[in-house]
């Protein structure tokens, strides 16, 4: 039986988007593979990976109520994120949206860029993508990149074994 070598390089059609079955309106993954699951924390994964990677979506109304009336739920949620080497909250609106307060809410605009800087302090990344469709491009790249990673780790592992064979 002749083994097959390790490819050089991860190539994206090769890894699974593991997508929370909560997320309302998940986005496209192409040329990544997806499927629906239950993940500890966060929207999206990687199949193999999800003890590793979390990456958390928010739209702007979604980050606002996270601020007032639903934040000690998404704190409890940014608690489990810090267990992750991969995390981040990828927001489809721009940093100016919240700093401009333009939406109907107790929340104000200090009040909201205060909570978000406060969590970044706390460790975790907060990526204002600027719309839905950069933070969906953003979140596959960030996972995508982190599936490199790991499969880069992992590679440089078994890499040195073949060669002695």
């Amino acid at each position: 039986m002749t083994k097959k070598p390790i490819r050089a390089e991860l190539r994206p059609e090769a890894v699974t988007v593991l997508i929370d079955q909560r997320e309302n309106l998940p986005f496209e993954t192409k040329p990544m593979q997806s499927v629906s699951g239950t993940l500890q924390a966060g929207d999206y994964s990687i199949v193999g990976l999800e003890s590793e990677i979390a990456i958390e979506r928010k739209s702007l109304p979604d980050l606002i109520s996270c601020c007032g009336t639903e934040r000690a739920r998404f704190e409890r949620e940014l608690q489990r994120l810090l267990g992750y080497s991969t995390r981040a909250v990828v927001v489809e609106a721009a940093w100016s949206d919240l700093e401009r307060g333009d939406w109907r809410s107790k929340v104000t605009a200090q009040s909201a860029t205060g909570s978000v800087l406060a969590w970044i302090g706390g460790g975790i990344p907060f990526l204002f993508a600027g719309n839905r469709e950069a933070a969906e491009r953003a979140t596959m790249r960030l996972l995508f990149c982190a599936a490199r990673r790991r499969y880069r780790q992992l590679r440089a592992l078994v890499q040195p074994l073949e060669e002695l064979k």
